[in-house]
């Protein structure tokens, strides 16, 4: 299995996930703009440590498993964990939040 392969698993099992609790939190647009902003930040974040990461040769990916699009020296494999994150961190966070208000 391809990196590309397992990320689409896991992006889409979080992607489900973050959407259900969110409409079970009752969030509106403003939450999903701030949710995308966070995505991106961590997004820019990860693209930049991880290129310096590569840069001082601190680790290396299989070339066979990847697809071969890379950002700056960032694979773009490796942006699945912190959309990921973005996504289900703060649906997670909402849902919980509201449960403790009823």
């Amino acid at each position: 299995m391809s990196y590309a392969q397992l990320n689409l698993v896991f992006l889409a099992v979080a992607g489900v996930v973050a959407v259900v609790l969110a409409r079970r939190a009752g969030v509106g647009p403003r939450w999903w703009q701030a949710v995308a902003l966070v995505v991106a930040v961590l997004a820019v974040l990860t693209v930049v440590f991880d290129s310096l990461m590569i840069m001082a040769d601190l680790f290396r990916y299989d070339e066979d498993l990847m697809i071969g699009l890379d950002l700056w020296l960032t694979p773009v494999e490796d942006l699945a964990w912190p959309i990921a994150a973005g996504l289900l961190l703060p649906a997670l966070w909402t849902w919980l939040g509201r449960k403790d208000e009823r």
